[in-house]
C-alpha cells in the first residue's frame, strides 16, 4: 500500500510538471490554433538559463531559495524575450498561410533552438545544484521533498491565476475575443497582434517555470531535455482537451499517474521483461484510447469556426 501511495505522489508531481508546460500549449492553441512545437525547447532554455545564473552566483553566500528565485526571474525574462521574438519573426508572417506551414516552422524552430543551445551551453549534461532542503518529508510511509511540494503548489496557483486572468481581466476578455474572431475583435478596439504576443510571453513564463522545477527535481540539465517533456505535455493537453485550461491540468495529472504506476509495476508484473523505460508507451496508448472514444479530449470544448 505504501508503495502504491508513493507512486501516486510521484505521478502527481510528474503530472504537475507536465501541466505547467501543457498550459502554455493550450493557451497558444486557444488563441491562434497553433501547436508551438518549440515550446519544449523554451523550457530547456529556461532551465539552462537558471543553471547559468545559479552557477555564477554560487559563491555569493545567498540562501538557496533566493538563488532559485533570482534564477527563475532571469529564466522568465530570457524565455519571454525568446518566445516574443519567435512569434514575431517565425509565426506572425505565416498567420494566414496554410496550417501546415506554421507547423513545419515550429518543428524547425525546435531543432534550431536545440542546436543553438548545444553551441552555447555545450552538449554534456550539467548537474543542477540542490537549492532547497533535500530531507524528505514523511507522510506516514510515502515521502515527498520540499521541491516536489513546491511543484504541486505552483501548479494549483498557476491554474487559478490563469483562470482569473482569462475570465476576469481586460487582457483575458481580449484573448477570448481574439480567439473567437480576430477581425471582429480588431473592430471592437482589440489589438490581436498584441494579444497574441502577450499569450506567447505568458506561455514562455510557464515554460521557464517548468524548466526550473524540472531541473530542481531531477538535478540535471542539458540541451535535449525539453524534447520529451514538451511532447508529453502536448499529449497531456490533447488528452484533457486542448484549448481548455482545466483540461490541460487534468490530462497532465492523468498522464503523470499512468507513467508513475507503469514505471512502478510494469517490471514486477511482467517478470522483468518490461522495465520502467517502457512506461512511456502507456502514456501514448492512453492518448490513443481517449482520442478514439472522445476525439475532443476529456474536457474538450468546441472551437469556434472562423469565417
Amino acid at each position: 500500500m505504501q508503495t502504491f501511495l508513493q507512486q501516486i505522489i510521484n505521478g502527481l508531481v510528474l503530472g504537475s510538471m507536465y501541466a505547467l508546460v501543457a498550459l502554455g500549449y493550450t493557451m497558444v492553441y486557444g488563441i491562434i490554433n497553433l501547436i508551438n512545437f518549440a515550446h519544449g525547447e523554451v523550457l530547456m532554455v529556461g532551465a539552462l538559463t537558471s543553471w547559468t545564473v545559479v552557477t555564477l552566483l554560487a559563491g555569493s553566500g545567498l540562501p538557496g531559495w533566493l538563488l532559485m528565485l533570482i534564477s527563475l526571474l532571469c529564466a522568465v525574462i530570457v524565455c519571454a524575450a525568446l518566445n516574443f521574438t519567435i512569434e514575431k519573426l517565425a509565426y506572425r508572417p505565416l498567420r494566414k498561410a496554410p496550417r501546415l506551414a506554421p507547423l513545419i516552422t515550429a518543428m524547425g524552430m525546435s531543432l534550431l533552438l536545440q542546436t543553438l543551445a548545444m553551441i552555447i551551453w555545450k552538449p554534456d549534461p550539467k548537474p543542477y545544484p540542490q537549492l532547497l532542503p533535500a530531507t524528505p518529508i514523511s507522510l506516514g510511509g510515502p515521502v515527498i521533498t520540499v521541491t516536489q511540494c513546491l511543484i504541486l503548489l505552483l501548479t494549483v496557483v498557476v491554474l487559478a491565476g490563469l483562470s482569473v486572468l482569462v475570465n476576469r481581466t481586460r487582457l483575458g476578455r481580449a484573448m477570448r475575443a481574439t480567439a473567437e474572431n480576430p477581425r471582429v475583435a480588431a473592430l471592437m478596439g482589440v489589438h490581436p497582434d498584441r494579444v497574441i504576443s502577450a499569450t506567447f510571453v505568458i506561455g514562455a513564463a510557464l515554460a521557464a517555470l517548468a524548466g526550473v522545477m524540472w531541473a530542481a527535481n531531477y538535478g540535471t540539465v542539458q540541451h535535449t531535455m525539453g524534447f520529451l517533456p514538451g511532447l508529453k505535455a502536448f499529449t497531456a493537453a490533447v488528452l484533457g482537451g486542448i484549448g481548455n485550461l482545466a483540461g490541460a491540468v487534468v490530462g497532465a495529472l492523468l498522464l503523470g499517474l499512468v507513467e508513475a504506476l507503469a514505471a512502478g509495476y510494469l517490471g514486477p508484473l511482467t517478470g522483468g521483461v518490461l522495465g520502467s523505460q517502457y512506461a512511456d508507451i502507456f502514456a501514448f496508448v492512453a492518448l490513443i484510447l481517449v482520442l478514439t472514444l472522445r476525439p475532443s479530449g476529456l474536457l474538450g470544448e468546441r472551437v469556434a469556426d472562423r469565417a
